[in-house]
């Protein structure tokens, strides 16, 4: 079993629900007592967001690189990412830090591929939404179309994330807004939505008329999985 080292707090509130899932699904793969052998770096998330909204980027990109050093320093054999919106600044990980690192766009794209869905709402950051670096890599990697919410809902679903959800503050009032942005996603053709926000599911989990592909699932069990190649 390959140790994995896991880049978290951002927000612990994902994170914690990352080192669940992975042992969980270590367990149902070996059975037995068995979970799994992982390291976790967590930020103090304040840091992280006051950088995002001030867009030091270059910043963000030195700390998530310090963190997978210390973490293949202290014997990590397999880098991942507890968020999606940090994922803009990780291109040359692999090559820079000498891990194998698993891209949560890359979980989501083999889910749906696999479940042969060609149009897909995302959910997200207003930088994960806007930003272009997780619908284009779907795009150029899955030949998925993307569709994200109009800017108004944009703006209320990253309120909520950044208000609410990494605070653990989970309300009524929010995932029926959700639901709202979902119900126009598909209305605009989203055949699935894809929650890309380690947060989001901790809010909504399902909705009547499209699947959902809850990022943090996907990517916590493929980190499982590969930890055992």
């Amino acid at each position: 079993m390959k140790t994995i080292g896991l880049i978290g707090g951002m927000s612990w509130e994902s994170s914690a629900v990352y080192y669940s899932l992975i042992n969980r699904e270590i367990r149902e793969l070996l059975g037995k007592s068995h979970s799994a052998s992982c390291l976790m770096y967590s930020f103090d998330f304040q840091d992280i967001e006051e950088l995002q909204y001030a867009g030091d980027w270059a910043a963000l990109r030195k700390r998530m690189f310090a963190a997978g050093r210390s973490l293949k320093a202290a014997g990590a054999e397999l880098l991942v990412l507890c968020t999606n919106t940090m994922h803009k600044v990780m291109e040359g990980v692999e090559a820079e830090l000498g891990l194998p690192f698993l891209h949560i766009v890359d979980a989501a794209g083999d889910a749906i591929k696999k479940d042969g869905l060609k149009h897909l709402g995302l959910l997200g950051t207003r930088f994960t939404m806007e930003g272009g670096f997780y619908a284009d890599r779907l795009r150029e990697r899955y030949g998925l179309d993307v569709i994200v919410p109009e800017p108004g809902d944009r703006d209320a679903v990253n309120d909520i994330i950044y208000g609410e959800l990494v605070r653990g503050q989970l309300r009524d009032e929010s995932r029926e807004r959700y639901a709202a942005v979902i119900d126009d996603l598909a209305a605009r053709g989203a055949e699935g939505v894809i929650l890309g926000c380690t947060e989001i599911g901790l809010l909504i989990q399902s909705h009547p008329l499209v699947p959902l592909f809850d990022t943090t699932i996907l990517h916590a069990k493929q980190a499982a999985r590969l930890s055992l190649v």
